[in-house]
């Protein structure tokens, strides 16, 4: 067996196939929830659904810890979401949204090694280049030539994700809760503001939305991201992140299924090779982090890094 695989095996390869399952589905969901509501304004309601549940859980963060909270919540809660959504609506696909997300992997490398220092041998660098190709080809295929714009937001989406991933690394003292509930609430004025000016029906829109809206929204905040992301955690206590996170790569494998079957997708010769290729990228990049990766999480890691991991996993929708 892989080493990237080991350990995950009876419930906690289930737990992971769920989580799978749960962002896979989101894609879904979210999709008929999206012609309905706008892209913004869903995505304030569906954190603050997440701000409800959490706020009577969280923790304030350190002192010093405040302004890369706020930051972490805008880029990570709200512009990342937000466009994320505003691309899964222009693509009319699941497939495209679902494999483009994954580029915020790469985007992260060598936003930690511009930012950081971090630094990554070569294998890795191919990697990042295969899977950049690979949305290039994608690009290609006729349902993303349909609206370029939406592989544009989307990839503005990954990018949004890689920068709150790289600030997020430096963040102490937060807890996973606390850092979903402080991401939800600092997002939601955001979120509501971006709507008021670029959604100006947004609200009467929101009025007239049925349970499908409205239900689309309830399932984003309690299974994509309670759910997925507690789960999630519970993962990385008992593995390390790096053996956890190639399983992830299920998400947008699911995804693209789902729009074949219940979406109408109908990817051609430039979807299926454009997003292996982006896929196979990020499936040797987490490998390669599994190598270099030796400390189990509850033994080693800050609680900043648990965090980081729950956020970065999202990856498959990184919808959730």
């Amino acid at each position: 067996m892989s080493p990237a695989f080991k350990g995950l095996v009876g419930r906690d390869l289930v737990l992971v196939l769920l989580i799978c399952l749960f962002w896979a589905l989101n894609f879904l969901v979210s999709a008929y929830a999206l012609q309905e509501i706008p892209p913004f304004l869903y995505t304030a309601v569906r954190v603050a659904i997440l701000t409800l549940m959490l706020v009577w859980f969280i923790k304030p963060p350190p002192r010093d810890q405040w302004w890369r909270m706020a930051a972490v919540a805008v880029l990570n809660g709200a512009l990342h979401f937000g466009t994320s959504f505003l691309g899964l609506k222009l693509a009319g696909n699941l497939s495209s949204p679902a494999i483009v997300a994954q580029s915020y992997v790469p985007m992260a490398v060598i936003l930690a090694w511009w930012v950081l220092g971090e630094r990554f041998a070569w294998r890795t660098a191919l990697a990042i280049t295969i899977s950049f190709a690979g949305v290039l080809v994608l690009g290609l295929d006729p349902m993303v030539l349909q609206s370029p714009l939406a592989l544009v937001m989307m990839l503005l989406s990954a990018l949004m994700l890689a920068l709150g991933t790289v600030l997020m690394r430096g963040l102490r003292g937060v807890d996973m809760v606390s850092q979903q509930g402080w991401t939800a609430i600092i997002a939601l004025p955001v979120l509501l503001a971006i709507s008021a000016v670029f959604e100006p029906q947004g609200f009467a829109q929101l009025r007239e939305a049925t349970w499908v809206g409205w239900g689309g929204a309830l399932y984003a905040a309690v299974f994509a991201s309670l759910l997925g992301h507690g789960l999630f955690y519970y993962l990385v206590q008992r593995h390390q992140v790096a053996q956890v996170t190639p399983y992830l790569l299920l998400t947008p494998v699911l995804a693209v299924l789902l729009g074949i079957v219940f979406w109408g997708d109908r990817p051609g010769p430039a979807m299926w090779i454009g997003g292996a290729m982006v896929l196979g990228g990020v499936l040797v990049i987490a490998v390669r982090t599994l190598q270099k990766s030796r400390t189990p999480v509850n033994d080693a890691a800050p609680a900043a890094a648990v965090a980081v991991a729950s956020d970065e996993a999202v990856a498959g929708n990184r919808q959730s």
